[in-house]
């Protein structure tokens, strides 16, 4: 009975911290067995909330002038992607895993903590979220615990923990309403 409490306690806790990250870094590649991209190996850097944007690249210069809708689009076709606590690859999301993954196709590198991508980009308001900024959400902890992609008239995809798929929903519904923390853009 105490090993049936305990397994229990530890799925839990798996569960509960929905976004938490394993500090994986995915490794982008347009298809298996592709070739690195150039620089894919180097470290990550994150952006200090303030740092002014690159003056010749749109928003901070994190992603190269890459469509919109072309990020968008490769986000969408990892709808039904498995929820995997600490995944970073389409075995399985997280949703900072799910995000950086996704921008990292497009030549972004992005953080791999949901926190560390809330400070990335510039803010911009909730009425002014365009397709391809990044929404977060205030869900295991407080602040930013949560991270999708906006798709536009008030819908995201993400991985969430709950149903445990990659899926579009509406940030304007009640639940993600109420857990609203901002919105950036790094495009």
């Amino acid at each position: 009975m105490i090993v049936v409490r305990f397994t229990l306690l530890v799925l839990l806790a798996g569960v509960a911290t929905g976004c938490a990250s394993a500090g994986a870094v995915p490794t982008p590649r347009p298809f298996p067995g592709a070739a690195l991209p150039p620089g894919a190996g180097a470290p990550v850097a994150t952006v200090p909330e303030a740092a002014p944007p690159a003056p010749d690249a749109p928003g901070n210069g994190i992603l190269p002038a890459a469509p919109v809708n072309a990020l968008v689009a490769t986000a969408l076709t990892f709808r039904g992607t498995p929820y995997r606590n600490g995944g970073s690859d389409p075995s399985g999301f997280d949703c900072s895993g799910f995000v950086q993954w996704v921008f990292a196709q497009h030549g972004a590198r992005l953080p791999r903590e949901v926190r560390d991508q809330y400070r990335v980009g510039e803010e911009i308001d909730r009425d002014e979220v365009a397709p391809g900024d990044l929404v977060f959400f205030e869900t295991v902890s407080r602040g930013a615990s949560h991270v999708g992609i906006a798709l536009g008239n008030g819908e995201f995809v993400h991985a969430p923990s709950s149903r445990g798929v990659v899926r579009i929903e509406k940030y304007t519904s009640s639940y993600w309403d109420s857990r609203w923390v901002g919105a950036r853009r790094v495009m």
